[in-house]
């Protein structure tokens, strides 16, 4: 209610006819659990180690860019709504805050996601600010080999910098609240990459303008030689056939991030549920899985886990909550999530997250 639609349809959108999109949320809903029964549950346990730190939940913030179309500095609202819960927060190389200034306004546990881009010199200065700035892990995106088609920022005319339409006069006059504080705090900008972009073809959508400038040559050895490059640990986001997520782990990654980037890149993409479990055979065990896309809701973290994820990452979920109340709004919705999955392992008779293998029959 407080976006505009075309603002909403951006954040809650997908490519082309956002099959995919759709078939996310439907493979969370085909899996079942069987639950088990007279465990003592009364004090469900949701810790759990990723990539070696403990994090209070099973639960990784995704990078996501243009978040401030949403709230006014969302960027480090939700990194601290993250941060609060004793969560990481992933910043995306497309966000709205620079990497710097996240990494002054918070006191969490940081990652940096890098979009591979065309000038290779432009992506070593990422990384070495990222490092710099004493984020611990690189999550580096592959499935973002050009932009996907999204027909409705197409329709909606979503761009950045925000371009003055007769609809998004309309959008402001009829949301006023929103459009208040896009006047109060400006037009946002990708400030991790300022001057790179530029401002030309302005008018192009989002992950169109973004697309132009992303590397479709990047390669296996290309990512071998950023992992002799980077000191951190590695994670690679992007992945869905079991094949390449063993051979990531012989390059020496530290984590396998399953994604299909929330149905918003190849639309007919294997829905990340079903690509699960034939990753986490692939892999036994060798490095922590995260997956992301299509989870909205605590039981989807319980069957994520018992699938073998380590972890999921929630994006949408969490920028509508700060789209409504900016961290307040952001920290609500991750303990809504974390209240469910909760309240799914009393009634799974699961008591740690530690131990969800036995509810899934095979």
């Amino acid at each position: 209610k407080r976006l505009p639609q075309t603002v909403f349809e951006f954040i809650d959108g997908g490519a082309e006819d956002e099959i995919t999109l759709r078939d996310n949320r439907a493979a969370f809903e085909r899996i079942k659990i069987t639950p088990r029964i007279l465990n003592d549950v009364s004090v469900p346990d949701t810790r759990t180690s990723l990539l070696g730190k403990e994090a209070k939940a099973p639960i990784v913030i995704a990078p996501m860019g243009s978040c401030m179309l949403a709230w006014p500095n969302a960027d480090i609202a939700i990194a601290r709504a993250a941060a609060a819960h004793g969560l990481p927060y992933t910043l995306s190389t497309m966000s709205n805050t620079a990497m710097e200034t996240m990494a002054d306004a918070v006191q969490g546990e940081l990652w940096f996601q890098l979009y591979v881009l065309k000038d290779r010199s432009f992506n070593e200065q990422l990384v070495e600010r990222a490092w710099a700035a004493g984020y611990s892990a690189l999550v580096v995106t592959v499935d973002l080999q050009a932009g996907g088609k999204r027909e409705r920022d197409l329709k909606n005319g979503i761009s950045i910098p925000l371009q003055i339409s007769l609809k998004q006069v309309i959008s402001g006059m009829t949301h006023p609240g929103w459009a208040w504080q896009m006047l109060r705090n400006g037009s946002p900008q990708f400030q991790n990459v300022k001057g790179y972009m530029g401002q030309q073809n302005a008018d192009l959508t989002i992950a169109a303008k973004v697309g132009q400038s992303l590397d479709a040559a990047f390669s296996w050895e290309d990512l071998s030689r950023l992992r002799d490059k980077w000191k951190g640990k590695l994670l690679v986001k992007g992945v869905e056939h079991p094949l390449d997520a063993a051979r990531l782990v012989t390059l020496g990654v530290d984590s396998v991030w399953i994604s299909n980037h929330g149905g918003r890149q190849l639309d007919g993409a294997l829905a990340t549920a079903d690509a699960l479990p034939a990753i986490a055979k692939a892999l036994a065990g060798k490095v922590d899985v995260i997956i992301d896309s299509g989870v909205r809701r605590g039981v989807d973290i319980l069957k994520a886990r018992a699938l073998g994820a380590q972890a999921v990452a929630v994006g949408r979920a969490v920028l509508f909550g700060a789209a409504v109340a900016g961290e307040e709004g952001a920290r609500h919705a991750l303990q809504i999530l974390i209240d469910e999955l909760q309240l799914s392992m009393k009634l799974s008779g699961v008591g740690s997250v530690k131990h969800t293998q036995e509810i899934l029959m095979t």
